[in-house]
């Protein structure tokens, strides 16, 4: 885990943000930090974190491109974009917020204060994206890297030794056989593009509940990728809980 960063600006005291970086402009971490509810009740020239979840996104997706094509060179292209959608997810990225106690911190309006947006993962991961491009913007990309890393490098090993790849059909029915005796369907809802270069689009459900959705050249590849998409869900709410 981070170290605490005891951080002042203008009177605000982040004395338990665990975050092991020190900024050199402290304005960028209160924008990362300024949900755009709060900004519009302002009615003020307060600036939200919007732009900065933008770029953040873009440095995060860089990173992580980066990190696993280096860590991992069994993986081929199909299964590295696989995985890094898992890393890089909302579910993710809301859990390593609430380890930082990030929801304590981020300004919000009255409206998303009352109705639990602290805790809630769209905005949480929005507001770790933004302090990665604040990150990035006060420091540079060498320096956000490591950032990056030090915060979801346990993550990203934690989801290589759970998530198989090579076959998530396999792995959905493993899931679904550790809480249920049905099975699963998948199922051609759609086929899209002329007859030499058709896409097929899959729904996989169980007793009746769509649990993905995925699209592919051939049965077999959209069914797969509606077993990750599944998946994917799955894992988002075992951070929830």
């Amino acid at each position: 885990m981070p170290l605490c960063n005891v951080i002042k600006t203008k009177g605000e005291v982040f004395m338990n943000l665990k975050i092991n970086y020190e900024f050199k402009n402290e304005k960028l971490l209160r924008i990362a930090l300024t949900h755009s509810s709060f900004a519009h009740e302002a009615k003020s020239n307060i600036v939200n974190n919007e732009r900065f979840e933008f770029l953040g996104d873009a440095v995060l997706e860089l990173v992580i491109s980066s990190f696993i094509f280096d860590q991992f060179p069994e993986l081929p292209e199909g299964e590295l974009t696989k995985f890094r959608a898992s890393i890089v997810c909302e579910g993710t990225l809301a859990k390593i917020a609430r380890e930082l106690n990030l929801g304590e911190f981020i300004k919000l309006g009255k409206g998303e204060e009352h109705t639990g947006g602290r805790e809630r993962d769209s905005i949480l991961a929005d507001a770790m994206e933004a302090i990665f491009g604040a990150v990035f913007l006060d420091s540079g990309i060498e320096e956000a890297k490591k950032f990056i890393i030090e915060l979801m490098k346990n993550s990203i090993f934690e989801l290589r030794k759970s998530f198989k790849l090579n076959d998530c059909k396999t792995y959905l029915q493993e899931i679904i056989q550790s809480k249920s005796k049905n099975s699963l369907e998948y199922t051609i809802v759609e086929e899209k593009g002329p007859a030499h270069d058709k896409i097929f689009v899959v729904e996989v459900t169980h007793c009746g509940n769509i649990l993905g959705k995925g699209s592919g050249k051939n049965k077999k590849e959209a069914e797969q990728n509606a077993a990750f998409d599944a998946i994917k869900k799955f894992k988002t709410e075992s951070h929830m809980s």
